[in-house]
C-alpha cells in the first residue's frame, strides 16, 4: 500500500507499528496469565527489559527506560511485592540498592522471551518468514539509529 493508492486508506507507519505492538502484547499476556504470571502487566516491562542478572540501581534503571524515577519505583515497589524482583545493598555503595530478578522474576523473563520467540514464529507464518526477518533488521537499525542519536543528543552541550 502507497500513499497515491486511490483503493486503500494509506496508514502511517507509527500507527501500523503501534498496532503490531498491541498485538504482540495482548498475545504475550494472554498467554503469561495462563502460565501462572497474570499478574504482569505491561508497565513492568519497564524493569523486566533492563534488569539482568546482576541487577541495576534504580536510577539507571530510569534513565534505560526513559521513565522518570518515580514511576519505574513504582513499577519496582509492585514487582517487589509480588516476588518477581528484590532490592539489596550495592556492593559498591552500600547506602544505594540494587534491583535483582529473584528466582521467580528470572523464570517469567525468560517464559516471556520464549513466548515473545513464539509470537514470531507464528507471525512468520502469516506473513512470511524473510517479510519478518526483514522487519526485524529494519527495526534493529532503526533502534541503533535512534540510540545512537540520542546519545548524541544528550551528549551535546545546550547552546
Amino acid at each position: 500500500m502507497s500513499l497515491d493508492s486511490p483503493t486503500t486508506t494509506w496508514l502511517p507507519l507509527p500507527p501500523l507499528l503501534e498496532d503490531a505492538k498491541a498485538a504482540g502484547f495482548d498475545e504475550l499476556h494472554r498467554r503469561l496469565a495462563e502460565l501462572g504470571y497474570g499478574d504482569i502487566r505491561q508497565g513492568h516491562g519497564c524493569v523486566f527489559r533492563y534488569v539482568e542478572r546482576e541487577g541495576v540501581r534504580l536510577t539507571d534503571l530510569a534513565e534505560l527506560a526513559g521513565h522518570s524515577k518515580q514511576a519505574v519505583g513504582e513499577f519496582v515497589a509492585d514487582l517487589e511485592a509480588m516476588g518477581y524482583v528484590e532490592r539489596v545493598p550495592d556492593p559498591a555503595d552500600r547506602r544505594a540498592k540494587i534491583i535483582r530478578l529473584t528466582s521467580r522474576g528470572v523464570e517469567a523473563k525468560e517464559t516471556a522471551m520464549e513466548i515473545f520467540a513464539a509470537i514470531e514464529r507464528q507471525w512468520a507464518e502469516r506473513i512470511g518468514a524473510e517479510r519478518v526477518a526483514a522487519l526485524r533488521d529494519a527495526l534493529e537499525r532503526l533502534h541503533e539509529v535512534e540510540r545512537l542519536s540520542h546519545t548524541v543528543a544528550s551528549a551535546t552541550p545546550a547552546s
